[in-house]
């Protein structure tokens, strides 16, 4: 019961939480306890909200997720939790999350109000309109590095918030990409409406376009006269390769492999793209905290 309420509340899922320490990292603050903290108690209030989306958007689309080969397994689709239940959880979640912002920082509080009716919308109507789904999930990644700014009051750069959405666009689009494949013989898709408005030509096209201004966006941020000054060095541009390669992998899983749905299980599981994502992060410690 234990796993499968986990399973509910998608503890995998909260890995994509941590793009709140972006700021951290880039500000030069990762070690100052007291800026690690602040975001740490960010994270896990952007972690209890998230969660509380994954449940509403169960319950809304329970009857599409009986019918998909592979979340038809997921707790609430498989009947192993109650839809009465599942209400219960995500209020529980969703009060929890609203009064320790409150108490903790009262402009996160209106941040996570933000962030959770901008997932609230999209679980209910974003998602079943083309493109419009897309920048919907973007706009949710920038608002988790946006938070991580704010709650150490630090300025961001715009290359880095667009970095930011090119990636979490990328992502997103790979995710249709997948899903058309997998139902690329069902002239009658019902698990996802929206997947009558995509083709796999145009999802390849999409992706190309956010992989080369995700691209373009970092290797313009690592160069940028603020982000040199910020460093005091422009040797950051050494780490766009990790990021090129790690678009090309997951790009080769889905392309290839067809493994591009879950980011999650990709991120968790495939040793290519974890031993690159580990070189990534300590490559800019060592540049941006001059520990060479």
């Amino acid at each position: 019961m234990l796993s499968d309420f986990f399973k509910l509340i998608r503890i995998s899922n909260w890995i994509k939480n941590l793009f709140v320490f972006v700021p951290l990292i880039f500000s030069l603050h990762l070690f100052h306890a007291e800026y690690f903290i602040k975001v740490s108690i960010t994270f896990l209030l952007f972690c209890f909200s998230s969660s509380a989306i994954y449940v509403i958007n169960d319950i809304v689309d329970l009857e599409a997720d009986r019918q998909h080969p592979i979340k038809k397994n997921r707790p609430l689709a498989s009947g192993k939790f109650s839809i009465n239940f599942a209400y219960l959880i995500s209020s529980i979640l969703i009060l929890l999350t609203s009064l320790f912002s409150i108490i903790f920082d009262y402009g996160l509080f209106f941040i996570l109000i933000i962030f959770l009716s901008l997932n609230i919308s999209y679980s209910l109507y974003f998602k079943h309109k083309v493109l419009i789904d897309i920048f919907a999930i973007a706009a949710g990644f920038s608002i988790r590095v946006y938070a991580g700014a704010f709650i150490i009051d630090v300025p961001i750069s715009s290359w880095l918030i667009l970095s930011t959405i090119f990636i979490s666009l990328f992502l997103a689009i790979m995710k249709r990409h997948s899903e058309l494949k997998r139902f690329e013989n069902d002239t009658d898709i019902k698990t996802r409406k929206v997947l009558g408005s995509y083709s796999i030509d145009f999802t390849k096209q999409m992706a190309t376009v956010a992989a080369s201004g995700l691209v373009t966006c970092y290797a313009l941020y690592t160069v940028a006269e603020r982000t040199v000054s910020a460093f005091g060095t422009d040797n950051l541009i050494y780490t766009t390769p990790f990021v090129v390669f790690g678009i090309f992998r997951f790009m080769y899983l889905e392309y290839i492999n067809q493994k591009g749905e879950n980011t999650t299980e990709i991120l968790l599981t495939d040793l290519p793209t974890i031993l690159n994502l580990l070189l990534y992060f300590i490559t800019c410690i060592l540049i941006i905290y001059k520990l060479t």
